[in-house]
């Protein structure tokens, strides 16, 4: 967050004409935080809370913050994820080596490791990862076809470190999947990760810049887009409506969620491109999407209106789209003061993706809130503020 926080929100606030009062009553957040905010006691507070200042004052929110970053990975978490650290940075060295990587065995082995990352599988990862790793880098030394082999991975681990508030390591690794692309398809997906770890580092510019750019970029002709053409410009686009939304630009939004939605209906139903998960696209996506546009605008009634519409329970419970919606539930009902129905759906993504749950700030966030109105905890709201390492 911008040190200049503080001075930014009082110089717009006055530019409004409006007291610290008015923009507390229009805002919803308290007058004290405000105060404090100006007068330089505190200088960050959470993204969700600047859109929500931002929104009153009819301003970017990134004119009010430069940058927010989600809480980092805990160093303990960090610490487990070391060895693929060391491999993602490491110089290939074969001396000494037994025998050589092969093109098929560690073509072979990618193909065996990738349903580990798109079911949560991070235990397992942690052990399979490094070692892939370096024969891949290798590998690609002496054999030329590697390459995309390695694009793809190296992407993978983006994601992965990303999903794992590993920001830095997302970041190196994204940057090295885009030099090995082949193609530019597989260079627009890569730039879809990308755009998502700019966001949760809150990028908001970068990320719809980049979005915009790539968007334009490989926008398909509908009369004959292939599956994957219309999957990466759907997802490019609900990047940028992403970014829009928490940079209070709701017409943006909605302008991009509406040009996603036609690439959704062109694809008919949820496709899956080259049964790569991490681009599967279509209706429901989309719709998963509009859903978290109405969170992030803080319209809870209309995030469980959309989300009783949206098959949801059809999709595969270690669905990260999934996950990331019924988070958007439970902070709804959370809001509404439901907060009997946000714990039976926090133990629903609890029962799908218990490794998955543990890496979400969001999830911390929503449950703080929960627990923080209540005056006695219940054996399961314990259990569950263990599991996503909620500060006593």
């Amino acid at each position: 967050m911008s040190v200049n926080l503080g001075e930014r929100l009082r110089d717009t606030r006055k530019r409004r004409g409006l007291s610290q009062r008015e923009l507390s009553e229009r805002s919803g957040v308290s007058l004290s935080l405000i105060r404090k905010l100006e007068q330089g006691e505190r200088n960050d507070t959470r993204l969700e809370t600047a859109r929500q200042l931002a929104s009153a004052l009819k301003v970017p929110t990134t004119r009010l913050v430069t940058e927010h970053t989600e809480a980092p990975a805990s160093a303990d978490t960090v610490n487990s994820w070391t060895p693929v650290h060391a491999a993602l940075a490491a110089t290939p060295d074969l001396t000494g080596a037994a025998e050589a990587p092969t093109y098929d065995g560690v073509r072979d082995a990618l193909q065996a490791a990738t349903p580990l990352f798109s079911t949560d599988r991070f235990d397992a990862l942690r052990t399979v990862l490094p070692p892939l790793l370096r024969d891949m880098e290798a590998l690609t030394e002496t054999d030329p076809r590697a390459r995309p082999l390695r694009a793809r991975l190296l992407e993978l681990t983006g994601w992965l470190m990303t999903q794992t508030r590993q920001f830095d390591a997302a970041e190196m690794a994204l940057e090295r999947a885009l030099d090995d692309a082949t193609d530019h398809v597989q260079t627009a997906a890569t730039i879809n990760t990308q755009c998502w770890l700019l966001l949760r580092r809150g990028k908001l510019a970068q990320a719809r810049e980049l979005a915009v750019h790539w968007a334009d970029e490989v926008e398909p002709r509908m009369s004959r887009a292939t599956p994957s053409e219309l999957s990466t410009w759907g997802w490019l686009l609900l990047r940028l409506s992403a970014a829009a939304i928490r940079d209070n630009r709701p017409g943006e939004a909605e302008d991009a969620l509406r040009l996603a939605h036609s690439a959704a209906v062109a694809l008919g139903r949820e496709c899956t491109p080259g049964g790569d998960f991490l681009r599967t696209f279509g209706p429901v996506t989309v719709a998963l999407k509009r859903t978290e546009n109405a969170m992030v605008a803080g319209q809870s009634d209309k995030v469980l209106t959309l989300a009783s519409r949206i098959p949801a329970d059809s999709l595969k419970p270690t669905s990260n789209n999934r996950n990331r919606h019924l988070l958007d539930v439970a902070n709804a009902h959370t809001q509404l003061r439901q907060y009997a129905e946000a714990m039976d759906t926090f133990q629903k993504i609890r029962a799908g993706s218990p490794q998955w749950l543990p890496n979400q700030q969001y999830a911390r966030d929503v449950l703080g809130r929960i627990m923080s109105k209540r005056r006695t905890l219940t054996h399961e709201m314990r259990e569950l503020a263990d599991l996503v390492q909620l500060p006593a």
